[in-house]
This record gives C-alpha cells, sequence and structure tokens, in this order.
C-alpha cells in the first residue's frame, strides 16, 4: 500500500498525458481516420491507384460491353472487367516506374512534332483530317493555343507525351531482340523445306503390363527427382447452396398469355415491323416469301391460316409466339412471328434474390450455415476451386467467386453471388496452401508416368537389338512383320507425322539425316520410330524475296517481343510492393 501511495502522482500524471494524447489525436480525427481504413484502392511501389481510376475504367469497359452486345454488363462480366482493370493500371504503373528508371523522357519538340510533323500521331489524323486527307492545321492551332480548349489541349499533349514515351520503350526492348539474318534464313528454310520419307513405328503399348516390374522406391525416387510436377496452386473446398433464378411454370403461363392478348392487335396492325418493334418481339421483321415446302414445323400453324389471321399462342424452342399469315402467292407464303423469350420475371428473380439474401444474413449473423440450410430444406453441395483458375465444379467459371476464394478464410460465408442461372451463396471449408501434393496422394499417377517411361526404355531397347542385325529398314519390317509407312511431302515446319500423331523430335530427325540413310531408334511421344530418308528438297535461299524476308523478320520479332514482355511484366510483378485494398474498400 505504502509503494501505491508512493506511486500516485507518476500514476496522475500519466493519466493525465494519456487523457491530453487522446484529446489531441480526437481533435485530429485519428480514430475516424482508423476507422476509414485505407486511403486509396491500392499502390504499386507507393505509386498510388485511386479509386476514381479503377471505377472510370470499369465504366469503359463497361459502356464498350453494352455498345457491342446491347445488354447491361453482368456481375460475372463486372467482376472480370474489375480484374482486367486492375491488371492494366498495375502494368501502366510497373512500365512507368521502369521508363523513369531508365531516363526514358520526351521532349517538347517530339511532341510538337507529333502535332505539327511530317507524320502526325494517329489521334491527330483522326480528329484533324479534313475530307481531301490533309490536317487541318488552323484547327489543330485553335484547339491548341485558344483558352476555351485548354482543358482539352493538356489532355491532348499527356496522351502524346503517354504514347511517345511508350514507343521508346518499345524500341527500347525491340533493340534487344534482334533477329538475325541466318534466322530469317532458317526460318525460311524450315518453312519451305520437304522430304519424302518411309518409316517404321513401334508404339509404346505393344509392352505388356507383365513386362513392367516396378518398385516402391522406384516410384519414391522418380517422385523426389521431379516434385515440381506435383506442386499445386492453393486451393479451397466450398459448400454452397443456390436460389434458381430460372422461369418457373408461373413465368411460362404469365408470358403465354402476354402474347396471347397481343393476338388482335397483331391482327389489326397496319404495319406489321413497327409493331414487332413497339413490343419487344424475340423475333425480328422479315420481307421474304417462304416456298410451303421450306416452312418449319413448328410454323407450320400458318399453312391453316387465311391472310390476315393470327394463331393461338404455340410454343417454339425457348419462347412462346403467335404467326400472322401477311400475304400469299402461289405455293409461297409470307408470314409474321411475334414471340417472346420464356424467361424468368423480375417478380421471381426478385423472390430469389431475397431468398438467397435472407439466408446469407442469417447464417452470417444469427445462426450458422448448416442450421439454415436444415431449417429452410436447402440442398447443401460441395465444390473444389484452384487459384488461378476461374472453373469451380458444379458451378462452372466464375470470376466473382473466385475473387472472393482468394481474399476468404476458413468458414467466412460469402455475400449472395449472382450468376447466371442462380444466386449463390457459400462457405469456405478448407483452404489448402500452395506447396507439394504428398507422394501417397500422388502414387498412382507417378506409377503411370514411372510406366510410360519403362514402356519407352523397353521398346527402345527391343528395336536397337532389332535394327543391329536387320540394318535396312525392308530387313527390319519384314523380321518384325510391321508395315513401312510413308510420307511423300513433309515439312520440316511440321509437327505432326501423319498416320503417327504429334511427333516433332522425329521429323527433326528426318531432316537431320543425309538422303538414302537410315536413322538409328528415335524415341517419339508415341512409339519408337526408325526412318528411313529417301529424298529431300530443301529450299533454295535464292527464291528468298525481300518482301518475304521482311515478313519472316516482323512475324518473329512480334513473337519474341510477345514472349520476352509477358516474362519482363511477370517478373516486374513478382519484385514490386503491391498493396491491393480492394476487398476492403470494395467488397465489405
Amino acid at each position: 500500500m505504502e509503494k501505491m501511495r508512493n506511486s500516485t502522482g507518476v500514476i496522475l500524471w500519466v493519466l493525465i498525458g494519456s487523457f491530453g494524447l487522446l484529446w489531441v489525436l480526437s481533435d485530429v480525427n485519428f480514430f475516424e481516420a482508423m476507422q476509414a481504413g485505407p486511403s486509396s484502392l491500392g499502390s504499386v511501389n507507393g505509386d498510388k491507384i485511386s479509386n476514381e481510376e479503377y471505377q472510370s475504367r470499369i465504366q469503359y469497359y463497361s459502356n464498350a460491353y453494352s455498345q457491342q452486345t446491347g445488354n447491361s454488363l453482368t456481375p460475372e462480366m463486372r467482376a472480370f472487367y474489375e480484374t482486367q482493370a486492375w491488371n492494366e493500371l498495375v502494368n501502366s504503373r510497373l512500365l512507368r516506374q521502369k521508363m523513369d528508371e531508365l531516363g526514358i523522357t520526351v521532349s517538347d519538340q517530339e511532341v510538337l512534332d507529333m502535332v505539327y510533323g511530317d507524320n502526325p500521331a494517329p489521334v491527330i489524323r483522326q480528329n484533324f483530317t479534313r475530307e481531301d486527307g490533309t490536317i487541318d492545321r488552323a484547327a489543330v492551332q485553335q484547339v491548341l493555343s485558344s483558352s476555351e480548349f485548354s482543358q482539352q489541349a493538356v489532355a491532348l499533349e499527356m496522351q502524346l507525351r503517354e504514347q511517345r514515351r511508350q514507343q521508346k520503350l518499345n524500341n527500347y526492348i525491340s533493340a534487344g531482340l534482334q533477329i538475325t539474318e541466318g534466322e530469317v534464313e532458317r526460318e525460311f528454310v524450315k518453312n519451305n523445306s520437304t522430304a519424302n520419307v518411309n518409316y517404321i513405328r513401334f508404339p509404346y503399348s505393344e509392352v505388356t503390363e507383365q513386362e513392367l516390374e516396378i518398385s516402391d522406391a522406384e516410384l519414391r525416387e522418380y517422385y523426389n527427382n521431379n516434385k515440381e510436377r506435383y506442386s499445386r496452386d492453393e486451393s479451397y473446398r466450398i459448400r454452397y447452396v443456390t436460389f434458381s433464378k430460372l422461369p418457373t411454370a408461373a413465368d411460362t403461363a404469365q408470358i403465354m398469355e402476354d402474347i396471347r392478348e397481343l393476338r388482335d392487335p397483331f391482327a389489326n396492325a397496319q404495319n406489321d415491323s413497327l409493331f414487332l418493334t413497339r413490343q419487344g418481339s424475340s423475333t425480328a421483321y422479315r420481307n421474304a416469301f417462304v416456298p410451303e415446302d421450306d416452312i418449319r414445323e413448328e410454323y407450320s400453324p400458318v399453312l391453316d391460316l387465311e391472310v390476315g389471321e393470327v394463331s393461338d399462342v404455340f410454343m417454339t424452342a425457348n419462347q412462346a409466339a403467335i404467326i400472322k399469315k401477311t400475304a400469299e402467292q402461289g405455293n409461297e407464303i409470307k408470314f409474321q412471328i411475334m414471340s417472346y423469350n420464356i424467361q424468368a420475371l423480375p417478380s421471381t428473380i426478385d423472390d430469389a434474390n431475397e431468398a438467397a439474401s435472407d439466408f446469407e444474413f442469417f447464417s452470417s449473423e444469427e445462426s450458422s450455415f448448416d442450421e439454415e440450410v436444415e431449417t429452410r430444406g436447402l440442398d447443401l453441395k460441395e465444390a473444389f476451386a484452384t487459384k488461378g483458375n476461374d472453373f469451380i465444379s458444379g458451378l462452372g467459371s466464375s470470376k466473382q467467386i473466385m475473387n472472393f476464394l482468394e481474399s476468404a478464410d476458413e468458414d467466412d460465408i460469402s455475400n449472395v453471388i449472382e450468376l447466371s442461372s442462380d444466386f449463390v451463396v457459400l462457405q469456405v471449408e478448407e483452404i489448402t496452401p500452395e506447396g507439394y501434393r504428398p507422394f501417397d496422394e500422388v502414387k498412382s499417377q507417378v506409377e503411370t508416368l514411372v510406366k510410360v517411361e519403362r514402356r519407352k526404355e523397353l521398346t527402345v531397347e527391343k528395336v536397337e537389338e532389332l535394327l543391329a542385325q536387320h540394318q535396312t529398314l525392308a530387313a527390319l519390317a519384314e523380321s518384325t512383320e510391321k508395315e513401312i509407312q510413308n510420307e511423300d511431302n513433309l515439312r520440316a515446319s511440321a509437327t505432326v507425322l501423319p498416320g503417327a500423331g504429334r511427333e516433332p523430335r522425329v521429323i527433326g530427325a528426318v531432316f537431320a539425316l543425309d538422303e538414302g540413310k537410315t536413322s538409328g531408334v528415335i524415341a517419339g511421344n508415341s512409339a519408337a520410330f526408325v526412318v528411313e530418308l529417301i529424298s529431300k528438297m530443301e529450299a533454295d535461299l535464292a527464291n528468298l524475296t525481300p518482301n518475304q524476308r521482311q515478313t519472316i523478320r516482323q512475324r518473329l520479332e512480334q513473337q519474341r517481343t510477345q514472349e520476352f514482355t509477358s516474362i519482363w511484366l511477370e517478373q516486374l510483378r513478382a519484385s514490386a510492393d503491391i498493396v491491393d485494398n480492394r476487398d476492403r474498400l470494395l467488397r465489405q
């Protein structure tokens, strides 16, 4: 007690100091900031990505999708575009940072040349070209100098600078990936050289199971030497329930009734094209006569109608329809079809969404996933998913589900996820981290591969012994009762050997032979081969024209650049400090 009394003054000063600190922190809204979470959507090596920029890019994709398809963006397509937008924003920052590191800049004179030079940038040509194909320099000058267009001028300058800078980066990359004359010529020769070849094929499958003796130790040795084959990405075992968005019998009946009520208006319509458009028919107007014999069976009711008469409602594929005969000449008929697709009505979809939302709320907040499944008598299903693969067993491809799983913990319950035909609520049952699959789990796969290798070894050994005794293809064929197969026009660039499947190693060996020579045993993909080169027609470089040379060079450069850029970006991402706050800011 004496000790506590002696410490009272210190304690009071600590309390006063703490109170003062809390007061100051509260005054500067420290706690509100902490509660608000991160201030940006993410960052790349400290370079922030704003939510506005992210949403703007998604909106661009949404508008393009609507213009191309005439439909609004589905939840699944939005999830796809969210991932695409994020990756593009990350990649653009990585490239910009790399350009800064390399000192790639654009001078004012370069920008002026892109506007006023002999070869203006595409954006200048697109927006300022006259009807005669020349550039309207006065209009360009007006935009760049007038205060009325100051914002547009700034935006145009930024766009031109970024384009030129990107072009310089591409040139920098391409400079280190030059295609040599030798590579061009080898590609030409490979694509234009042919051979006439005979061969005998010894399938590995001819080795019987009894000839294979494989110990457990051999299986384990193969597994240890090839562990990378059995690496696994992070995976998820989930349970889920669905709430159908498919049309009910009541929906179908209502749609048929809606079509039935249009019979009289359709019959009285003076302009059928306008009528079908205004009523939103799923079958478009067409102004053509059809021979009676060519009329599809589902449209056969039109044969019993008088001109101007409309049929009763009938079903065709996934539509409810009525048909109107509009004209008749000889054995040809002109008719129009008013139809609606059979689909769930808005009320049905709303009911399904409400039931899914209700289930999600109570399973997350009030009871448990299992209790709600049992109480509501729902069908509980299971599925498996792997990180990096949008396909989920039982549910199909879903970027939305994968976005949830990649940020979830075990036992987490998702929000309602809208798929094409269902609303889904799922629970994460188990998360398996990336690593190597244990030997016992993959033993049967290892055994299959070891048997393939053993069959290959035994076949090659057997054919080598036979070839040592029978050195010509004819003698080898006779001794083994095998058929000699022939290919007259085998191209050096081919990867498939007709009659044998994909065998690039065998084809490569063929063109390494001299005419009239027989190969040794070649271990192919599916069989061992012995080949005889009858004749070879090598391409003559004298036939390589300058245009062909340029085309081959451009193709090889493009291929090499694409391969390099893809790997380069992956390496930049792997070494970058990328912060992704989307889960915290957007999916709460």
